[in-house]
């Protein structure tokens, strides 16, 4: 689970376009920042709209940050017809040409939205977050966001309108910068692998205990890691309590709620 508390936006960040973020700061994680306070990053935790109380419906979406296709989950998903959001890298994108035709085989269950050019976190100021160098600033936070969608856009021949940041934090004042650029800030309200960092039976048992509304976020790159097997069996039984699955391509990027 992430670390951190729940605070209040401060003032100057009461925006419309930041209002439907939770902000979750960050507190006690392996980063090294040379930041002030305003810029602390917060993570946006975000849940589906409307989403009934009596019938199980959720978003899962999957980050394929740089590494390796899990066939594990792509395979079982398509088995089980389950649709999914895969949030890919420009970077997985050159390093998984195979991946990405296996996606692309399989446009009705699955769509492809923004990881970023570089995975680089939107994060300003100087140093690192669990060992990636940050951004930096506004500019280099626009370059990679757009880049990143411009991959994305020639290796498919569609446009995302989704984005999720590397690490899932922002900069507060990076947030209302890459919606400008068009783009929906992809949160999630239930991390079910910490960055594919957890045994199978944990990230299974996280995945099953979904409710309604949740924006689940697991990981597609980590092939030979055991939470892919995780994702697998958690997803599978989800569907087996009956569960909606809805891809973020078909909201509006303003619905998603806070957590």
């Amino acid at each position: 689970m992430p670390i951190g508390k729940l605070v209040a936006p401060a003032p100057e960040d009461q925006s419309p376009m930041c209002q439907c973020l939770s902000r979750r700061v960050l507190l006690a994680l392996p980063v090294s920042l040379s930041l002030t306070q305003n810029d602390r990053p917060i993570e946006p935790h975000m849940r589906l709209p409307n989403a009934p109380a009596d019938r199980l419906t959720v978003a899962l979406t999957l980050d394929a940050c740089p590494g390796g296709f899990d066939e594990r989950i792509a395979n079982a998903l398509v088995a089980a017809r389950i649709p999914a959001t895969i949030f890919i890298t420009g970077v997985w994108l050159r390093q998984n040409p195979n991946g990405l035709a296996f996606l692309l085989a399989h446009r009705d269950l699955f769509a492809i939205e923004n990881h970023g050019e570089w995975h680089t976190p939107p994060v300003l100021g100087v140093g690192q977050m669990f060992g990636i160098p940050i951004a930096g600033n506004l500019a280099a936070i626009q370059r990679e966001v757009q880049q990143g969608a411009a991959s994305i856009a020639a290796a498919t021949g569609a446009t995302p309108t989704w984005y999720r940041a590397s690490t899932g934090y922002y900069s507060p004042s990076a947030i209302p910068v890459i919606q400008q650029l068009g783009f929906g800030i992809a949160g999630y309200s239930l991390n079910a692998d910490a960055g594919a960092s957890l045994p199978a039976h944990s990230v299974a048992h996280r995945i099953a205990a979904a409710t309604s509304g949740d924006v689940i976020v697991a990981h597609i790159n980590q092939p030979t890691r055991p939470s892919g097997a995780g994702v697998v069996a958690g997803i599978l039984e989800l569907q087996r309590r009956s569960a909606s699955f809805v891809r973020l391509d078909q909201l509006a990027t303003t619905q998603l709620m806070s957590a």
